[in-house]
C-alpha cells in the first residue's frame, strides 16, 4: 500500500505499508532524486515507483538494525548503485553492520534535490538508532523517526536483553529531550503502526506531529526515573525471531532473486515428506474443514509474516498448502521475515490431496452456543496478548499468549480437552494447529473469538 504526501509543490513523501508487519518505509524525492528509508525486502516496489515518477534513487538509509523484518537495503543498493548510508553508532555493540556503507553520525546531511535529510542520533530502541529530519531551506518540515517515536508511544528499549535495557531506557529519555529544539508543526513519520511489537500503545494514525506528541504522549511529560520505570514496564511480549532478524540485517539479506523458487509437488510427494514444516495458509474455515495432519495453520491475509517468523523453525524446509494463486504471495510474506527455505507447494491444493485418497484431518470450530455447553469440561486457552487478556476474557479461561504456547505445552496434559480462543479466531486456529501437531488429540477452536462472544451478549470477566 502506498500513500503519497506532498511537503511542498516539489518535494514528495511516499509511504509504503506492509500491513502484516504494521511496517512503514518511505521514499523522499525532489527534482528527480530519491532517498529510500527503511526498505522492506521485496524492493521491486521502490523500483516501480521510481520508474513511474522518473526518479533516480541516490541513497538508501536505515534508522537502525531492524528486528522485526528482513530489510531490503542491500539488494536495493545492488540494483540501483545508490549510496548505502547506515548508522555509525554500531561499533562494538552486540549487532554491527557488516555491509560496506557510509557511516552516518549526528548532524550529517544527505541531499535529496533541493531538500536535505539531517541525521539525528536517537538511541534507546537500539544503541545505533537514527532519525532523519527533512529540511526545506532552513525549515525542518518532517522527521522519519523509525522505532524511536511512534504515534502516542515510543520504541521498546529491551531488544538487547536484560543487561542492556536499563541503559537504553535512559538513552531513550535523553532522545526525547533532544526534541526540544524542533518545532511543534514538525510532521513525524514513524516506522510502525498498530500491530507492531516494537512498541506498546501506538495510536491508530499512520503519522503525527511533534506538537501533538508533546501534548498527548505520556512519555513526554515524565521525569527520568518515572520514564524509565514506565517504559520498561510497558513493553509487549518479545517475538522469538527478533534476534535472528537483527543478525540477518546486520549482514544484509540476500537478494530475493537468488532464492530458489518452490517447486510444485504432488500429493503423494508431500505425503512422503519428513522433517519439513507444512504451512497451511488458507482461511481458518478451510483449514478447519480439512487439512493435512501436522500442518500449521497461519492464514494469508492476517499477520502471516509475524506469526510465521515467531513460530516456525527457520532452519527447516517449508512446504506450502495454499489456495490457487496464493503461493507467491505467501512466499513473499515469509521472505519478509527471513524464512527463505520454501522448497515446494502442494500442486492443486487440498483438492489434489483429497483426490489422491489421502487422510484428511479436521479441527472443530465451536460457535458461541457450543462454547457455552462445552467449556466447563475443557481447558479454555486464551492466546491473546496481555493487554487483550486484561480487558476481559471468557470466565474460567487460562491465558497463554500465542507466542509462548510452544514452551507452555509441556505443562499441559495431552489427553485433556482444549478449546483455543482469541479475539477473532485467527490466532486460535494457529494455536489449535500447533497443539494438534504436538500430539494433543482433543482440540477445538472458537469461531469468532471474544468478538463473537460479546456480540452474542455474553460477559467477559477480568481474572
Amino acid at each position: 500500500m502506498e500513500d503519497e504526501k506532498y511537503i511542498s509543490m516539489a518535494m514528495k513523501i511516499e509511504r509504503f505499508e506492509v500491513e502484516g508487519l504494521a511496517q512503514y518505509s518511505y521514499v523522499v524525492s525532489d527534482e528527480g532524486e530519491a532517498v529510500v528509508i527503511d526498505a522492506i525486502r521485496d524492493v521491486d516496489r521502490y523500483l516501480r515507483y521510481a520508474e513511474a515518477q522518473g526518479l533516480k534513487i541516490v541513497a538508501v538509509v536505515e534508522t537502525h538494525i531492524h528486528a522485526d523484518f528482513a530489510a531490503g537495503s542491500r539488494e536495493l543498493v545492488e540494483k540501483t548503485g545508490a549510496v548505502l548510508a547506515l548508522s555509525g553508532y554500531d561499533r562494538e555493540e552486540r549487532f554491527e553492520y557488516a555491509m560496506g556503507h557510509r557511516a552516518l553520525k549526528d548532524g550529517d546531511v544527505l541531499a535529496v534535490g533541493r531538500g536535505r535529510l539531517v541525521v539525528l542520533h536517537t538511541p534507546g530502541h537500539t544503541p545505533e538508532h537514527l532519525s532523519f529530519v527533512l529540511y526545506e531551506g532552513q525549515e525542518p518540515v518532517a522527521m522519519f523517526s523509525g522505532d524511536f517515536l511512534f504515534v502516542g508511544s515510543l520504541g521498546r528499549p529491551d531488544l538487547l536483553g536484560e543487561e542492556a535495557k536499563v541503559a537504553l531506557a535512559h538513552a531513550m529519555y535523553a532522545s526525547v529531550q533532544r526534541m526540544a529544539g524542533l518545532p511543534d508543526g514538525l510532521k513525524v513519520y514513524p516506522g510502525h503502526g498498530v500491530g507492531s511489537f516494537c512498541g506498546a500503545g501506538m495510536g491508530e494514525s499512520a503519522e503525527t506531529t511533534l506538537g501533538y506528541e508533546r501534548a498527548t504522549n505520556r512519555f513526554f511529560r515524565m521525569e527520568e526515573e518515572e520514564f524509565v520505570t514506565e517504559i520498561l514496564g510497558s513493553t509487549p511480549a518479545m517475538p522469538g525471531y527478533y534476534p535472528r532478524m537483527k543478525a540477518l540485517n546486520a549482514v544484509g539479506a540476500v537478494a530475493v532473486a537468488g532464492i530458489v523458487e518452490p517447486r510444485a509437488m504432488t500429493a503423494l510427494e508431500v505425503a512422503e515428506l519428513r522433517e519439513v514444516t507444512l504451512l497451511d495458509a488458507r482461511s481458518v474455515e478451510a483449514f478447519s474443514a480439512g487439512h493435512v495432519e501436522g500442518a500449521v495453520s497461519i492464514g494469508l491475509g492476517g499477520n502471516l509474516s509475524l506469526w510465521a517468523g515467531w513460530l516456525l523453525d527457520a532452519g527447516r524446509e517449508i512446504v506450502l498448502i495454499a489456495d490457487d494463486g496464493d503461493v507467491e504471495e505467501v512466499r513473499v510474506a515469509l521472505m519478509r521475515v527471513g524464512l527463505d527455505r520454501v522448497v515446494g507447494y502442494l500442486a492443486g491444493g487440498m483438492e489434489s490431496w483429497i483426490a489422491a485418497g489421502l487422510p484428511v484431518a479436521k479441527t472443530r470450530l465451536l460457535r458461541v452456543e457450543d462454547m457455552q455447553r462445552e467449556r466447563a469440561l475443557a481447558m479454555v486457552l486464551d492466546v491473546r496478548n496481555d493487554t487483550e487478556w486484561e480487558s476481559g476474557s471468557i470466565p474460567g479461561a487460562r491465558h497463554v499468549m500465542l507466542g509462548d504456547l510452544p514452551n507452555a505445552m509441556a505443562e499441559m496434559a495431552k489427553g485433556s480437552k482444549i478449546i483455543t480462543m482469541c479475539g477473532s479466531g485467527y490466532r486460535s486456529s494457529v494455536a489449535a494447529s500447533l497443539l494438534e501437531r504436538a500430539g494433543f488429540a482433543d482440540v477445538s477452536s472458537m469461531d469468532g473469538g471474544t468478538a463473537a462472544w460479546v456480540q452474542a451478549g455474553m460477559e467477559l470477566v477480568r481474572e
